[in-house]
């Protein structure tokens, strides 16, 4: 990548999906002029905004202010924060308030919030009336420049992390730099975790960028809109070369794996784990991994999580607050994942920075060994 300029303060991103192809706005101030972007695209003129207890206090009333400006009739809907509201209880809770709005197929359910708003409401978006118009307002950093994009819609069960949901593209996405303000450092360093994923999937330039420019992502402006605005560009190549995750989408679940499993073992308790630091663990594990497998050489999984630990990532198993279950555990929460095919355990390895790729039928002995030496 190049140096930062100051150009625009604003980034369009758009994802070509013939039909279905939407916009990605990246820039401040987004959310005043929301009603207006919805309002050009969208002929229905009613919404229904979901969202949660963090969020509402903060942007609420200026996203049905801008959508009433618009002539766009909102109502709303406040679920409690936290991973553990993608639940079934709470798609009923959903399903049940964009019904009551009369919100029809050409009306929108807006989301506004992180990646469990997101997912949560675009399943609900997905099945109601077979299908509503949907808008992304993602309001953390992970949202903006993964959750958002893409259509991957869905809720949580005992089994494991979305495991229960359906493909429904959003028809916009408003990714408000300014949000991204309010955010803890925590929350904001989990979400860098997606950003740094897509240098190391196939961009090696752009995890050298971010290595030498992390500070300024950290503290905003150019910097950190050049870093969303090309994790989006990133994510929406992949997404149209592969929009149902039947080939190399499946490389933006590196770290995934592990991560999920790590996820599930804490129970979503984010007092102990939030996705973005799940990601962060499982890239490196993915990156040890490979290079057990004499896939990729071990100094780039130095590399790797001396970058993750410097921007203060957690990125060992032994990070984690509290007692971890067995490797065993762990082991059936990785043989309940998504990317099982067939009983078989398919893995995002790598041969070294930017060079990802998908492992069909890793041995589940070598993934338990793996697992138990890693193991604090």
């Amino acid at each position: 990548m190049n140096a930062i300029t100051p150009a625009s303060a604003e980034r369009l991103v758009r994802v070509p999906l013939g039909e279905r192809a939407y916009d990605i706005l990246i820039g401040p101030g987004l959310i005043a002029r929301a009603g207006q972007e919805i309002a050009a695209r969208l002929k229905g003129r009613k919404a229904a905004i979901i969202t949660d207890e963090n969020v509402a206090p903060l942007y609420l009333g200026a996203l049905v202010t801008s959508l009433e400006a618009a002539g766009v009739q909102a109502s709303s809907l406040v679920l409690p924060a936290g991973e553990k509201t993608k639940s079934f209880e709470h798609l009923i809770t959903v399903c049940d308030a964009v019904l009551t709005a009369r919100v029809e197929r050409n009306d929108a359910v807006i989301a506004l919030g992180g990646g469990v708003i997101g997912d949560l409401s675009g399943f609900a978006a997905g099945i109601v009336r077979r299908g509503v118009r949907f808008v992304q307002i993602p309001t953390s950093l992970l949202s903006q420049v993964d959750s958002s994009v893409g259509g991957k819609t869905g809720i949580n069960t005992h089994h494991g992390k979305n495991l229960v949901g359906v493909f429904h593209q959003p028809d916009l996405v408003l990714a408000d730099t300014d949000v991204l303000n309010t955010l803890s450092e925590r929350e904001f360093r989990a979400g860098y975790a997606e950003v740094a994923k897509y240098g190391l999937i196939d961009k090696p330039d752009f995890f050298a960028w971010l290595e030498a420019n992390w500070r300024q992502v950290f503290s905003g402006g150019a910097a950190r809109i050049e870093a969303i605005a090309a994790s989006c560009q990133a994510k929406s190549d992949v997404v149209v070369a592969d929009e149902r995750e039947n080939g190399p989408r499946a490389l933006l679940n590196l770290g995934h794996t592990f991560g999920h499993a790590l996820e599930a073992a804490t129970a979503y308790d984010s007092r102990r784990l939030v996705h973005g630091e799940g990601v962060a663990i499982g890239m490196v594990l993915a990156y040890e991994f490979s290079a057990r497998l004499n896939q990729a050489s071990p100094d780039d999984a130095r590399r790797v999580e001396a970058h993750l630990k410097t921007v203060g990532l957690p990125t060992r198993m032994g990070d984690i607050p509290g007692a971890l279950p067995p490797a065993e555990t762990l082991m059936d929460a990785i043989a309940q994942d998504k990317k099982v095919k067939s009983g078989k355990l398919t893995f995002i390895l790598t041969h070294g920075i930017g060079q990802s790729f998908v492992a069909d039928d890793v041995p589940s002995s070598e993934v338990l060994s793996f697992l138990k030496e890693k193991h604090p």
